[in-house]
């Protein structure tokens, strides 16, 4: 059933789920409460105690940030404001701010976005601010990616993945008899294709198989079929094109058919102005591809309209899925060094990403949490799904994507999946054209 259950029960995130082929060292990590995060010398920045932070955030979010962000005013007797703004709006107002000199003194940015302000020094240097207790208990692949040269630029906040909603009703009709109830026995390409062929003989008119998450700045979530032929964006050295090859193009050519064989919606197009989960929501899809941060949006928006489960993404050669989540950075040009710093790892101690993730069903990045039995305030029972789609996800594929220049792949990826899926523009010229943009972004 979709109705939240009364007292959720606690999920137990095992390190062997959520960190599977990511790897990591357990390290202890005793719980602190809210106060008691002195302030490190930083080498600058004596400002006034209060900071802006400027983020995005779901209903979700901004409730549990607003709490947070209180009790550490509370607690340090400082002043942090909180301002939220539409994700489309949110890296075009940081750009301008930082040419502007008046930058957020802290702001949230996705794990691929990242490399993009971290190389052009526009943010905070926190090698100095980050002790081995905290960086020693973040999951090794995802402090990876808030690095530059080995320099930490960044406390990895939290992190989500992707998987499969469905309405098992609209299956079932069409003949579906079983749904993938485990990581091992998830769909392949074939059987996903067989399943969206019989749901489009099956539904009615104006109704779908599935809509996917590659809209508009979702494009580099492609990439995840990709990794699943076994294919690579960029080579070992992460700077050379690799996309030319057999697996870019049985991942392209394979994923060209989701909109030539009328398996999504037109208006779900990579550059399309309708998201997956409202295609979901609205009954226009029977399945959906989504992040498990969509879980409390979902469950709002469709009440006891019907009953929804989640499954697994389907595979290839192996199982991938997409880094999502973000980060939390503070400006390099802050006056505020010592106070933002503080304030970051405020927002990493692990009570406080407890909270954070428990409300947001969102999974943490620290380890000891990994370990720990987490209450999500919604929909528990499907959280598991999430937390074992996690581990498909490797250290390489976290490399590829949080290369400094991914900002402009992604663009490019947009751009060029839109041509090759709407327009009719040829597999090979697609990879061609992905290929000779990754190498002008390299340099």
């Amino acid at each position: 059933m979709n109705a939240r259950p009364a007292g959720p029960p606690a999920l137990h995130l095992s390190r062997r789920t959520l960190l599977g082929a990511v790897g990591g060292v357990t390290a202890a990590s005793s719980l602190s409460a809210c106060g008691g995060f002195s302030r490190q010398e930083s080498g600058g920045g004596g400002g006034s105690d209060t900071l802006r932070f400027k983020t995005w955030a779901s209903d979700a979010e901004k409730n549990a940030f607003t709490r947070l962000v209180a009790a550490f005013n509370e607690a340090e007797g400082v002043s942090v404001e909180l301002e939220v703004v539409p994700y489309a709006e949110m890296f075009t107002a940081v750009d301008t701010e930082l040419q502007a000199g008046n930058p957020p003194d802290v702001f949230r940015v996705d794990y691929p976005t990242l490399g993009t302000y971290s190389s052009t020094d526009q943010l905070l240097d926190l090698g100095d601010q980050l002790d081995d207790d905290l960086t020693g208990d973040l999951i090794p692949a995802l402090f990876q990616a808030v690095q530059y040269n080995g320099t930490p630029y960044g406390v990895p906040h939290q992190t989500d993945t992707t998987a499969i909603v469905y309405q098992p009703r609209l299956l079932r009709e069409a003949g579906i008899a079983g749904v993938p109830d485990s990581l091992d026995s998830a769909w392949s390409w074939q059987e996903f294709a067989d399943v969206a062929e019989q749901l489009r003989g099956s539904l009615p008119d104006g109704v779908f198989p599935f809509a996917y998450d590659w809209q508009q700045l979702g494009a580099y979530r492609w990439l995840t079929w990709l990794f699943e032929a076994d294919g690579r964006l960029l080579g070992d050295d992460l700077r050379t094109p690799a996309i030319v090859s057999a697996e870019g193009r049985k991942a392209l050519e394979y994923t060209r058919q989701f909109l030539q064989r009328g398996w999504v919606p037109p208006n779900t197009s990579v550059k399309g102005a309708t998201y997956p989960d409202t295609a979901f929501a609205s009954q226009k899809v029977a399945m959906a591809f989504v992040g498990d941060f969509l879980l409390p949006s979902l469950e709002t928006s469709i009440g006891d309209g019907f009953e929804w489960q989640v499954t697994y993404q389907p595979r290839d050669v192996r199982a991938s899925t997409d880094l999502g989540g973000n980060a939390l950075v503070a400006a390099a040009a802050t006056d505020n060094a010592d106070l933002a710093a503080t304030f970051l790892r405020f927002m990493v101690d692990p009570d406080n990403m407890r909270t954070f993730c428990e409300e947001t069903t969102e999974l943490p990045t620290r380890q000891s949490l990994v370990d720990a039995e987490l209450d999500f305030a919604v929909r528990p029972d499907l959280m598991p799904t999430f937390v074992e789609q996690a581990t498909t996800m490797t250290p390489d594929d976290v490399a590829q994507v949080t290369v400094p220049f991914f900002a402009e792949i992604n663009t490019v990826l947009q751009n060029e999946l839109e041509l090759c899926f709407v327009d009719g523009q040829s597999v090979d010229d697609t990879l061609t054209n992905i290929a000779d943009a990754l190498e002008s972004a390299a340099g």
